[in-house]
């Protein structure tokens, strides 16, 4: 089985490593079973048969979540396979990615299908990239994508695990990287108040 359990309505999914600025970046589905019984989709992974199979095995997939403007590769995919979910996209990523066809923008305000399951928040403050944080209160389990990385040192080589140390997004002592932290300079207040 390739979902984990974390609780007993969480599941998360480590899918493979896509390239991205010389570093092979690990990827992280979770997936939430609402009180309603459906499912939501966080950052949705590569999809395989197996996986598909394993996730129809846990409910109705209704709805599909990109939380900022890196984690959409796979969005289409699932989009495709389950016409009936609804896909969030963070703010700018539906300019981004014109291809797709998402039914709403992210804001601070959680939708009133997951509300009483999921509080989220956008992190502002930065030009460089936004981030929709989630949190699942019944498992108290915060929900992020790259505002904190934490990457296993293993999956890089020698000069890639100094650029990982260096950028501050190396296990055990993982943060926010530091070109996203540098691009909060002049955004402070509003990245003040996400927090």
């Amino acid at each position: 089985m390739s979902l984990h359990p974390l609780s007993d309505k969480l599941w998360i999914h480590d899918g493979p490593s896509v390239p991205f600025l010389g570093l092979p970046y690990s990827t992280r589905m979770t997936v939430i079973r609402l009180s309603s019984g459906e499912l939501w989709i966080h950052s949705p992974a590569q999809l395989t048969q197996a996986l598909k199979d394993e996730i129809d095995r846990l409910g109705d997939v209704r709805y599909l979540v990109a939380p900022n403007k890196l984690h959409h590769l796979f969005m289409a995919n699932w989009i495709k396979a389950y016409p009936q979910a609804q896909s969030f996209a963070a703010p700018g990523l539906q300019e981004k990615r014109t291809d797709i066809l998402f039914n709403k923008t992210l804001t601070d305000e959680a939708e009133a299908a997951w509300r009483h399951d999921i509080q989220q928040t956008l992190f502002r403050g930065s030009k460089l990239m936004e981030e929709v944080v989630f949190y699942h209160a019944a498992s108290k389990t915060l929900i992020l994508t790259d505002l904190i990385e934490n990457f296993n040192p293993e999956v890089f080589s020698t000069w890639q695990r100094w650029l990982a140390k260096l950028t501050g997004i190396l296990a055990p002592n993982g943060k926010t990287p530091l070109d996203w932290r540098l691009s909060f300079i002049f955004g402070k207040p509003q990245a003040r108040k996400a927090l």
